[in-house]
């Protein structure tokens, strides 16, 4: 079966992005950056890959990428309305019209969707955001990547936005990196 993983950067006080969905903030840190686009290069937008030399590589571990609606919206913004065009684009939301054929807008219940997809045939399936997919996808989430920032801001949209609902994971593998980032795999116990 595809495993589903949670791959995001947060600060250290656990927000992905800003109270207004703002994510300028979060550092690029040439270090992280090198090592995570070797590792998981198609999690780099499409629009962006030339410029780090990944115009034609392959992608490694995932053909899926999920994001909601918050996630999808910046690229929408910048004029990009199929940000990742090198994996199967699914963004959930229930206002959204479909703006782009090779992204497809999913209206219904997230766990059902991803259960569903998670016995086709493929490689695994990338989460890539925001928070409040991430809670209602928390018992799907096989494993997350969490690459944390040394930067604290106080306030924003979380890791995961929703219901207590205490979930455990193990420590699986942590990296720090010179820049003081560190990227941490979590496995579900």
């Amino acid at each position: 079966m595809r495993k589903l993983t949670y791959y995001v950067g947060t600060t250290i006080d656990g927000f992905i992005a800003g109270p207004d969905g703002q994510f300028d903030f979060l550092p690029i840190e040439p270090d992280v950056q090198a090592t995570m686009n070797a590792e998981l290069p198609e999690t780099v937008p499409t629009q962006f890959r030339p410029a780090v030399g990944l115009t034609d590589a392959p992608n490694l571990r995932f053909d899926t990428v999920l994001m909601g609606r918050g996630s999808y919206e910046p690229a929408l913004r910048e004029g990009i309305s199929s940000p990742y065009a090198h994996l199967r684009q699914y963004v959930f939301s229930r206002t959204l019209n479909n703006s782009d054929p090779e992204v497809e807008i999913v209206s219904a219940d997230p766990v059902s969707f991803v259960r569903q997809l998670r016995q086709q045939d493929g490689a695994d399936i990338w989460l890539c955001g925001g928070g409040n997919l991430a809670s209602q996808l928390r018992t799907e989430i096989d494993e997350m990547i969490i690459k944390r920032y040394p930067v604290v801001i106080g306030a924003g949209i979380p890791l995961f936005d929703g219901p207590f609902d205490p979930t455990r994971f193990a420590v699986t593998g942590t990296r720090v990196f010179d820049s003081g980032a560190a990227v941490t795999t979590y496995t579900r116990t």
